[in-house]
């Protein structure tokens, strides 16, 4: 009998549905009342690098890079033909993505959900491959490589992660190489699906006007049990120290690009953590704060400036990224300013404005069936919770973030990668 639990947010008035299905997988509904759209999104805890790895203990096994990203493309091609095909005839709009840590297949849709619910639950537990159906794709992924290699923006955030981490996996590309990507068989295919793509490590949320039991109706018809196990990944010893303080590469560019990164001491974040982190971006990268209009004022960023907190399994730094006329002058403002931020601390005002728009944005998510999807996916593989999120953000005070701010730049750990125009 599968358990089910509703989840409720005293602050928002929210609630969403936990349901521990019997075959093992863990589904969220989040319901929203007369919305035309739903959404719904499948995922597994394995991405790009997860290319060492056991099961129950066994023996490691090293696979080739990209490969995770090669299953989540062939995982479309079924016996009794394609998912995308299957989709056209429901009008649901189907997507997937593979990323660092997790891959996840969705869709959304405004009628005819049942029918695309069961197709999701199907392809997903259907793995089908054949030598003739990998060697054709190998062709189709190799293209895309290639025009990852031809994109600028792809080219100078994997340029920034081989200048910080000489070892994790993070650094290599999510599709892998030509040369990685010759090496996949169907037996390391079926080899990556059965251990990551069992249930028990899987996660399902649903948002839009439905009911648990509309969900169960078609969860407990689809939905194959699987015996939990335990899965190991394996990374080498990541140093602390960045590889390289500085990369640059050409490319038939108008502006130049930059990516400038602080290299961080790998941990796990915790959900109160993340609140006073989200609080401090906001506050070095939006057009609100001094940081955005300082670096605007000499015209050294334009609208593209933004920055991430990337963390995840033995990875964690920040980056800050754009176009600017002068990129090393830019990473130096950007330094500078966070030195002095570290010293005189963010200020209450300050505190309060970004407080108040991370608490903002947080809430408006809720009305969007896709944000909330996502964001339970996200939750769940980091062992939070949505609306415990929200009252952390709103329990941070200005002594928690300005000494998580202490805590977390370190001025000689940066490297900067930088995509010049080509030189006439």
């Amino acid at each position: 009998m599968s358990k089910v639990s509703e989840i409720k947010s005293a602050r928002t008035g929210d609630m969403y549905y936990k349901i521990e299905h019997d075959s093992g997988l863990t589904i969220y509904l989040y319901p929203k009342r007369d919305y035309n759209s739903k959404y719904a999104i499948f995922g597994t805890r394995y991405g790009s690098i997860n290319n060492a790895f056991s099961l129950d203990g066994g023996e490691v096994k090293k696979v080739p890079d990209g490969i995770a990203h090669y299953l989540e493309h062939k995982m479309f091609e079924c016996e009794d033909g394609d998912a995308f095909v299957k989709y056209a005839k429901t009008g649901a709009n189907a997507n997937a993505y593979t990323s660092f840590n997790k891959t996840c297949y969705l869709f959304s849709c405004t009628e005819n959900f049942d029918e695309s619910f069961e197709i999701l639950l199907d392809f997903v537990q259907s793995p089908y491959f054949t030598e003739e159906t990998v060697a054709k794709e190998q062709g189709i992924i190799g293209q895309e490589i290639r025009m990852y290699d031809d994109s600028a923006e792809w080219v100078v955030m994997f340029n920034l992660l081989k200048n910080m981490y000489k070892s994790h996996p993070v650094q290599i590309d999510i599709a892998g190489t030509v040369e990685s990507i010759a090496e996949i068989t169907p037996e390391l295919l079926y080899d990556c699906y059965y251990t990551f793509y069992n249930l028990n490590n899987m996660v399902l949320c649903v948002s839009g006007d439905l009911s648990v039991e509309d969900i169960l109706k078609t969860a407990d018809k689809k939905l194959k049990k699987c015996e939990k196990h335990t899965i190991e990944n394996y990374f080498e010893n990541e140093p602390y120290e960045v590889c390289s303080h500085y990369v640059e590469q050409s490319f038939p560019i108008s502006v130049p690009l930059f990516n400038f990164g602080y290299k961080g001491k790998s941990h796990k974040v915790s959900q109160k953590e993340t609140a006073e982190i989200d609080i401090i971006m906001t506050v070095l990268t939006s057009p609100s704060f001094e940081l955005y209009n300082k670096l605007d004022k000499a015209e050294l960023i334009n609208q593209t400036f933004d920055a991430e907190y990337f963390d995840g399994e033995g990875y964690n730094s920040v980056i800050f990224s754009g176009e600017s006329r002068s990129p090393k002058e830019a990473g130096e403002m950007i330094k500078d300013y966070i030195e002095n931020l570290k010293q005189n601390g963010i200020s209450p005002d300050d505190f309060e404005i970004a407080k108040r728009e991370v608490y903002g944005d947080l809430l408006s998510s809720l009305n969007n069936v896709e944000a909330i999807s996502n964001a339970l996916v996200d939750a769940h593989f980091n062992d939070t919770d949505i609306f415990g999120f929200i009252d952390d953000v709103a329990g941070c005070t200005s002594d928690d973030v300005n000494n998580r701010l202490k805590k977390m730049f370190d001025t000689d750990n940066t490297t900067l990668s930088v995509i010049l125009p080509v030189k006439e």
